[in-house]
């Protein structure tokens, strides 16, 4: 009992394990490996608390396999090249190992090549464990070889089915209080799919009561009023956020940026970093449909390295507000990436000659800027003649959104191709 209760409540069988049943219902893919007598090396990938752990040394009791356990974190090289020669013993009552790796995202490339060889001949079987997206944090090579498990985090539904068991759970609390079901409701949600986070506010909020107590919100404000998040500043959580804020914007729903922007700041990111992402959002989804959002995102910024938070929190939202409900277009996006690929296509094509400065007369003896036509001393301060290389002569880029500030200018360049059109004539 001298454990904590997130310990004392792991599962001890797949059947009680919550959440996953994309991997363990009766047809899934884990279900069948474990029924054919198999197990494959893996990595579970998923946020902190959703079974990762618990469920590595279940997968090993249902194989038959001795489980043994590093931490990327305190072990290297050495302890395992220890691990590998104890597995290769045959073991008394066990038909193998099972080799768990917690973090294994932070082992090193060299650290990860190590592991290979005992892979691929099957001296241990392989389960990985990791808060991060293994297509970016494990090498290729370890990568082929492990089937990945996306393990997602606990329902609030199931989070609340165990802290309402570890209160009646001869490992748990054994019926020791009562607790008041809006505690056990805000401690669901608080726990944001965290299953050891839930049961760990939990047993906080128990420890002062006496036997028989009541555990009322007053009485478990102080572990409720936790106000951190489950944020990782640095992982998947920052690019999940922020893509969502990205992607509310360019939907033009205020209220889901307001939220993730939220979400963003109370994880602890740096407003300059959100105010920088908003700059480039600003011309990348919002362009020339209207201009000033441009000048509204350099403001957020300029704000953001000006003031800190609590109130910086106001500025952003205001830029994220605006660039939500503006109208979208991504013609300058559209058209930059397109001259790149010409660029890339054709290399550096050479500039018309008619287009070249000629500074000296030797130059414009060479033809430098003979026969360019000045737009100023033509109507309407255009005129027809050749911009782009002789390779691209009527190439397009540019197209503009039929909306917003940019629909004038499409009607102004439609405007101007008519004119010069029929000055042509």
């Amino acid at each position: 009992m001298s454990r904590p209760l997130a310990e004392r409540m792991r599962p001890t069988s797949l059947g009680e394990v919550l959440g996953q049943d994309r991997w363990l219902a009766e047809d899934a893919p884990l279900t069948r490996q474990l029924a054919e007598g198999r197990l494959h090396s893996l990595v579970l990938w998923g946020p902190p608390g959703c079974g990762k752990t618990t469920l590595a040394r279940l997968l090993a009791a249902e194989t038959g396999l001795a489980f043994v356990q590093l931490s990327a974190v305190l072990d290297g090289v050495k302890r395992l090249r220890e691990v590998i020669t104890d597995a290769e013993q045959p073991r008394l009552g066990h038909s193998g190992t099972l080799l768990f790796v917690d973090e294994i995202h932070r082992w090193n490339k060299a650290q990860q090549d190590a592991l290979l060889p005992h892979v691929e001949r099957g001296t241990v079987v392989l389960v990985g464990a990791t808060t991060e997206n293994p297509s970016f944090e494990l090498n290729a090579a370890l990568r082929s070889r492990l089937q990945i498990i996306r393990l997602d985090p606990l329902e609030r539904a199931h989070v609340r089915q165990l802290i309402e068991e570890a209160l009646h759970h001869p490992s748990g609390l054994a019926d020791r209080i009562t607790v008041d079901p809006e505690v056990l409701d805000r401690i669901a949600a608080a726990a944001a799919g965290d299953a050891r986070r839930g049961l760990g506010m939990l047993e906080v909020a128990a420890a002062p009561l006496a036997d028989g107590e009541v555990l009322t919100v007053e009485r478990a404000s102080h572990a409720l009023a936790r106000g951190d998040i489950r944020h990782d500043r640095a992982g998947d959580d920052h690019y999940d956020v922020l893509s969502a804020l990205i992607k509310s914007m360019r939907g033009s729903d205020p209220d889901a940026a307001v939220y993730w922007l939220a979400r963003l700041l109370k994880g602890g990111e740096d407003p300059v970093a959100i105010a920088r992402r908003l700059v480039i959002f600003a011309s990348e989804d919002v362009g020339n449909a209207d201009p000033r959002s441009l000048q509204v995102a350099m403001d957020a910024a300029d704000a953001a390295r000006f003031v800190g938070m609590p109130e910086i929190r106001i500025v952003l939202a205001q830029a994220v507000i605006w660039l939500a409900a503006s109208p979208k277009s991504n013609a300058s996006y559209a058209a930059i990436n397109a001259a790149f690929a010409d660029v890339d296509r054709l290399g550096a094509l050479p500039v018309p000659f008619h287009l070249r400065n000629g500074v000296t007369q030797d130059m414009k003896n060479e033809g430098f800027g003979v026969d360019y036509l000045y737009p100023h001393d033509h109507p309407h301060r255009v005129v027809s003649q050749q911009y782009l290389p002789d390779a691209l002569e009527g190439q397009s880029y540019y197209t503009p959104a039929p909306h917003g500030a940019e629909k004038l200018i499409g009607e102004r360049l439609t405007w101007w191709a008519r004119k010069l059109a029929k000055h042509d004539d």
